[in-house]
């Protein structure tokens, strides 16, 4: 099966850490998000990847640029301007083959077993499949009894779930979405569904998911991957003998933390320099921190 990450996106929720880096390389843990993504799809029998790319694009061209370590082929299609999550999957229409193919946002962390839903399509013959689950801050979607998409709305209310931006779609879905135009995937769904055509769901349990959309779900993943009294520093990073961890820390790569500094609940960007008796706490640091400054509840 072939697969897109949807990672072309401006990331607005994300600013001021997107102001520097696209979402698709936000570190969690010291591992981009993205690098992350693609690792879950091999996992589960994905065999070729396509990344779009829009802002920052020249960071994630880089990134993914010829990269094998993977062991699959993964390319990046870079869009001059932004298509949105249905004119992405059309502009890359030559990719597809006549299977079904995965769709996943690049912020999403999960362990959800896509073999299931998969399957659950391809027996289906549904245009599309979306993965749901019951979370309340994104129940927007209303299924039938048949388990088939019946709308998407704008407010959460009882008895909705939550799509978690990961669906498998039929090529012939493409026929629903407009060449060179920036458009919904979402919208595209809808057409289906008033024209009586299916578009099924399944149902995830019993999983781990979190996508990394604002800076609080971006501190929380970090703190989902190492554990809230966990001390993670990157290989090359050194951290002064008078120096003082506390709580949980990510230390990124070539990062320094000076004598007499205290660095506690914090995340700490590759090649941050943290001066001597300098303070840290409840941060992001994605830059040097002189001598005797005082960082707190701060993205720095």
């Amino acid at each position: 099966m072939k697969a897109m990450i949807l990672a072309a996106g401006y990331g607005t929720r994300l600013e001021p850490l997107t102001l520097k880096r696209p979402k698709a390389l936000m570190p969690v843990a010291n591992i981009p998000v993205v690098d992350r993504v693609i690792a879950y799809l091999k996992r589960n029998g994905v065999r070729e990847i396509i990344v779009n790319a829009h802002h920052l694009h020249h960071q994630v061209t880089s990134h993914l640029a010829g990269r094998t370590h993977f062991g699959l082929p993964i390319h990046v299609e870079v869009e001059d301007e932004i298509l949105g999550t249905g004119g992405g999957i059309k502009n890359v229409e030559e990719f597809w083959d006549c299977e079904p193919f995965l769709v996943i946002n690049a912020d999403i962390l999960t362990d959800i077993d896509l073999r299931k839903p998969v399957e659950r399509h391809r027996q289906s013959g549904a245009m599309a499949t979306l993965v749901i689950h019951e979370y309340p801050l994104f129940n927007l979607v209303r299924i039938n009894s048949e388990g088939h998409v019946e709308a998407f709305l704008s407010e959460t209310q009882p008895g909705l779930l939550a799509f978690t931006g990961i669906h498998i779609l039929s090529r012939s879905v493409l026929d629903y979405i407009p060449p060179n135009t920036f458009y919904s995937i979402i919208d595209a769904y809808r057409d289906i569904i008033h024209d009586k055509e299916i578009v099924a769901s399944y149902m995830a349990s019993g999983h781990y998911w979190r996508d990394i959309g604002t800076i609080d779900s971006y501190v929380h993943a970090n703190i989902d991957m190492i554990g809230t009294e966990e001390i993670l520093i990157a290989q090359g990073a050194v951290a002064h003998p008078a120096s003082h961890l506390g709580g949980w820390c990510v230390v990124g790569h070539g990062c320094s933390i000076g004598e007499g500094s205290l660095v506690e609940n914090s995340i700490l960007w590759d090649g941050a320099k943290i001066g001597k008796e300098a303070t840290v706490v409840n941060s992001i640091v994605t830059q040097d921190v002189g001598d005797g400054v005082e960082i707190r509840d701060q993205v720095f």
